[in-house]
């Protein structure tokens, strides 16, 4: 019996209408997980009202989700292949819904924040399980590349989607709301999935090696802290010292994974031209992407005055555009080849990225949407590729590990996008007179005339125009990198990746 026998536990489905009825039980944690990265993007200025956090507190409040997210993927995708992806996936959608009823009803930002981390705690078991059980739904690969696009086009939509939901949710209810939502759709997967799902896990692996996730971890949160550290108080002693720590964590943790028999993470992908295209090609649609949402969405609220429910309206052209082409990214990469495909898309996206550099003080909503729905095109086709190439790019026992590295690319860059790209333009907009730390706090001080205000929204565009212009660049350098530098000509994304 092959180790592959041996790791399935329950006879293969065939890819017949159970294995699609399957698929869309693990839509709905997808789906969430997505949303939920982006969802409070247009929740943000009535919370802040309702919770009055610090400038610190609303960055933790966007931020801990995806950075948790970031560091634990990697491992509870390993553990998902040792104990069982549809057991870690049930387990991770009940403490999913546990924190969302927690952050629901948060009564601080404290609170709000600690809920948040649990969130991110359970997303990160429910993204690679699910994907990677597409491999044991769909055995046939034209059927399995076919699930996969519709797979990342509710992850990549979700994070479009979200901010229209969030839209219609906040005007009729609380901004907790946004969360209770989770519970319904989480109770529906806990019902079907162990009907509809089959069991899956590797008896053949070893296990988990404990330093290397406590070495993880360990070594992104400090450096995180140094970002969002220098962002708000600028280059120190603490600062420094924290991003001295986080490097010598993570440069412990990559040896550490060199000497293992099976280490939890797999360096020698990297060395597969085609796998170290996607990841990067990935983190930086992310980043510019998380940028842009995140700065748009005060844009429209903040500085234009639409209510969240008309901001919501002017994203739909981008979330249709994200999902088509997500569905679509795999005939594009047939047509063009893995690394044309990729540079082609991260080009589109960095040309919808500056033609939405036409919004302004007083107007510029058309160019916003045209904007944004041709980034879509791009971001769509990067991110379903990004996906097939994981999963092509190792035996379906170890799916779990090779996803959660892809699912870390699409978490890490969203994190870092709102860290870095959100931190650029708060810098520039408070170097540009004597206001609170964001917009939202400076429109509501007591002395807040029309001038202030005025001079204040013009100093948000600034910075948003600047951080757009850097995601935009960031997409287009890597577009070059992919054309000049990739490898593989015109294969098809679902071919053996050569070394």
């Amino acid at each position: 019996m092959t180790n592959l026998e041996a790791a399935r536990t329950v006879p293969d489905t065939g890819g017949g209408r159970r294995a699609w009825f399957g698929l869309a039980v693990l839509l709905l944690p997808v789906l969430l997980v997505s949303m939920d990265m982006s969802v409070l993007f247009l929740a943000l200025p009535t919370l802040t009202a309702d919770l009055d956090p610090t400038a610190a507190q609303q960055l933790w409040i966007l931020d801990i989700y995806g950075f948790l997210i970031a560091g634990l993927l990697i491992t509870m995708g390993n553990l998902g292949d040792r104990i069982g992806r549809r057991n870690i996936l049930l387990a991770g959608a009940a403490l999913f819904g546990i924190a969302s009823a927690i952050a629901a009803f948060a009564p601080s930002a404290g609170v709000l924040i600690a809920a948040r981390a649990l969130m991110g705690i359970g997303g990160a078991t429910l993204l690679p399980s699910s994907l990677a059980l597409i491999s044991n739904l769909f055995p046939d690969q034209r059927q399995r590349s076919k699930a996969i696009g519709v797979w990342t086009a509710f992850f990549a939509g979700g994070s479009a989607v979200g901010p229209i939901i969030g839209g219609v949710l906040l005007h009729h209810f609380p901004w907790g709301s946004v969360f209770l939502i989770n519970i319904p759709v989480l109770l529906v997967l806990l019902i079907f999935a162990p009907v509809l799902l089959p069991e899956h896990r590797a008896t053949a692996l070893g296990p988990l090696d404990l330093p290397s996730v406590i070495l993880s971890i360990g070594g992104i949160l400090p450096a995180v802290y140094a970002v969002k550290h220098i962002a708000e108080y600028g280059p120190d002693a603490e600062a420094l010292l924290s991003a001295l720590a986080g490097a010598a964590v993570l440069t412990v943790f990559v040896r550490r994974q060199r000497r293992l028999t099976e280490p939890l993470l797999d360096l020698a992908l990297f060395r597969r031209s085609r796998f170290s295209l996607a990841i990067g090609s990935c983190t930086a649609a992310m980043m510019s992407l998380a940028g842009l949402s995140y700065l748009s969405s005060i844009w429209l609220q903040s500085v234009t005055g639409r209510d969240p429910l008309q901001a919501a309206l002017l994203g739909i052209p981008m979330a249709v555009t994200v999902f088509v082409f997500s569905v679509n990214g795999s005939a594009v990469a047939r047509l063009l080849g893995v690394r044309w495909a990729f540079a082609l898309a991260l080009a589109v996206a960095a040309i919808g990225n500056l033609l939405v550099l036409g919004i302004g003080v007083d107007g510029g909503a058309v160019w916003y949407s045209a904007g944004s729905a041709i980034a879509g095109i791009g971001y769509g086709i990067v991110f379903t590729l990004v996906s097939e190439v994981a999963v092509a790019a190792v035996p379906p026992e170890r799916a779990g590990s090779a996803v959660g590295i892809s699912e870390t690319s699409f978490e890490l860059g969203n994190a870092l996008g709102l860290a870095l790209l959100g931190s650029l333009a708060a810098l520039v907009f408070r170097s540009a007179g004597e206001f609170a730390p964001t917009l939202g706090e400076t429109i509501q001080r007591p002395d807040a005339d029309t001038a202030l205000v005025h001079a204040a929204r013009d100093a948000f565009v600034t910075g948003a125009h600047t951080s757009i212009a850097v995601g935009a660049g960031i997409l287009l350098i890597v577009a070059t990198v992919a054309a000049v530098v990739g490898r593989g000509g015109r294969s098809a994304v679902t071919q053996p990746i050569d070394p």
